[in-house]
């Protein structure tokens, strides 16, 4: 029996090779790769600057602190997303507000999302679901209709004047939205290379921001590099020099830094990765091809980083979804489900959410199975995996 694992890392020579130059230059923590993978994220994204760390989850909740974002304050998110989009604004003291997604499509309610801002909102968390980027133009709109609500509390906050737009992007590296790049579009972008991302360094993400008048971008690295080292004036490239041991402590930061064992294999990935998107946009025309006619659902791939292929069955609950998840296991398949919706953790539960109020997030999640989808899953097996699929989707309508 073929065994079809969901999302195992693209990894070729090329990435031991780096690593294992890495491991013999002496220089395993965050040092020359890391800085070098900053500057070449940068080039890739069209922007001036970007901080490597430890996670996505790292760069959104350091990107909400550097913007002064705490209690008394509201930032708005989906309801529709993993847990790291949400958990940042509680870790900050923030209150979360969720938004239900449309009817039948994976981005929040843009209405209720408007109807959402207050003069308490500080910031917006777009999520860019499967590599497919949200319509950032209208989210603008809406921030710039309700300019006259924003109350600043900080410098940095004044140089926006605006509800800031924070994009979590931990899917879309690579996309694009009318041309630009994900990256240059939002006013910050987080970025995820965990293990199953499109490009991974095992554990590990980055920041990058579009530049804001008024605002040095060197300033706004430096507090990234602050926040992520403990608040060290120095990190430990800098205290290498000669004669330069002394650093001091700012204030009580946060340990977020990249190492550069993670950077070597970042390094390779960036080198690879137009090709590995290539890759998965091939698999992604496959299923496409194959479900075409059958009445499902899936995202439209067309500029995306072809993250996840979430594809969604009418008139299944969760019940039936579970038991194609357990048919498909059978026959060697891995499949996931991304997400269940945030109001149905405990954590949030206990907070007061409750899923009744997000009935589109709700209708979303209980008929979606995610199909395999990675660079390095040969195409005799996407086309074994997605016949097994659309049988058992032609098997519920006999």
């Amino acid at each position: 029996m073929k065994k079809i694992p969901f999302s195992p890392p693209d990894i070729s020579q090329k990435e031991i090779d780096y690593v294992v130059d890495t491991l013999k230059s002496g220089w395993i923590t965050t040092g020359p790769k890391t800085k070098l993978l900053e500057k070449k994220l940068s080039l890739y994204c069209n922007t001036s600057k970007t901080v490597c760390l430890n996670s996505a989850t790292s760069a959104l909740e350091l990107t909400l602190r550097i913007l002064g974002i705490g209690p008394g304050d509201e930032v708005i998110t989906s309801a529709y997303t993993y847990t790291a989009s949400v958990s940042v604004i509680e870790h900050v003291g923030a209150k979360i507000v969720l938004v239900d997604i449309q009817n039948e499509h994976h981005e929040m309610d843009y209405e209720k999302l408007e109807d959402a801002i207050t003069d308490k909102t500080k910031a917006i968390i777009p999520v860019d679901l499967g590599g497919v980027m949200c319509d950032y133009n209208r989210i603008f709109d809406i921030v710039k209709r309700k300019k006259s609500l924003f109350l600043a509390k900080n410098e940095i906050q004044k140089a926006f004047g605006k509800v800031i737009v924070l994009a979590d992007a931990a899917h879309s590296l690579g996309a694009s939205y009318n041309g630009f790049k994900s990256g240059e579009v939002a006013d910050f972008t987080c970025f995820s290379f965990h293990a199953v991302k499109n490009l991974t360094t095992a554990e590990g993400g980055a920041v990058t921001w579009k530049n804001i008048n008024g605002i040095d971008n060197d300033y706004i690295y430096r507090e990234f590099q602050l926040l992520s080292l403990h608040g060290q004036s120095k990190d430990a490239l800098s205290k290498s020099e000669i004669g330069s041991w002394e650093y001091d402590i700012i204030y009580p930061g946060y340990k977020a830094n990249m190492t550069d064992i993670q950077a070597a294999l970042g390094l390779a990935q960036l080198e690879r990765y137009e090709e590995m998107i290539e890759r998965r946009k091939q698999i992604i025309n496959i299923y496409n091809e194959s479900l075409d006619g059958l009445g499902v659902k899936y995202l439209n791939h067309s500029y995306s980083s072809g993250h996840l292929y979430i594809l969604r069955i009418d008139n299944i609950n969760s019940n039936q979804r579970d038991s194609i998840i357990k048919k498909l296991a059978k026959k060697g398949i891995s499949t996931n489900v991304h997400y269940k919706p945030i109001p149905m953790m405990t954590a949030y539960k206990n907070l007061g959410f409750k899923i009744n109020d997000y009935p589109n997030t709700y209708k979303y999640f209980e008929n979606e199975i995610t199909l395999p989808l990675y660079s390095i899953l040969p195409l005799e097996d996407a086309k074994y995996l997605i016949s097994e699929v659309v049988n058992l989707i032609r098997g519920l309508y006999v």
